[in-house]
């Protein structure tokens, strides 16, 4: 079986080429962007990138995620206060998701809830390593 070659990065992206061309984009042009306490390890929310807000996010210091349904960026706690300072990214290994870890100021989630999953558990079926 041969490899297939990496698909080429998007016209004009801002990111560097070897990160632009390992990302695997959605339809819409945006990856998952999964949220983590740096020092918890608490999963905090999950956001949309595209390569600028990724790039922006690289760059600030700040998260910045792109809104699908308002169609634009947003930069988390421009107008609630509740800051998240970027610690690191990380690209998952098919580069279809993003792992951002960061120093949260505040509640993560718009409801005021530490992480958008708070109180919010499903029932399951628990099962155990063998």
């Amino acid at each position: 079986m041969s490899e297939q070659p990496a698909p080429a990065p998007a016209p004009g992206s801002p990111l560097p080429t070897a990160v632009a061309a390992a990302l695997k984009r959605d339809s819409a042009g945006l990856v998952a962007a999964v949220v983590q306490q740096f020092d918890t390890n608490e999963v905090l929310m999950l956001g949309w990138m595209d390569d600028e807000a990724l790039h922006r996010t690289m760059t600030s210091g700040r998260v910045t995620f792109y809104s699908r349904s308002r169609q634009e960026y947003w930069r988390k706690g421009d107008t609630s206060g509740h800051v998240q300072w970027v610690k690191s990214v990380a690209m998952d290994c098919d580069g279809d998701a993003l792992l951002v870890r960061v120093d949260q100021v505040g509640a993560a989630c718009h409801t005021g809830t530490r992480t958008c999953f708070d109180g919010r558990g499903l029932e399951v079926q628990t099962g155990t390593a063998a």
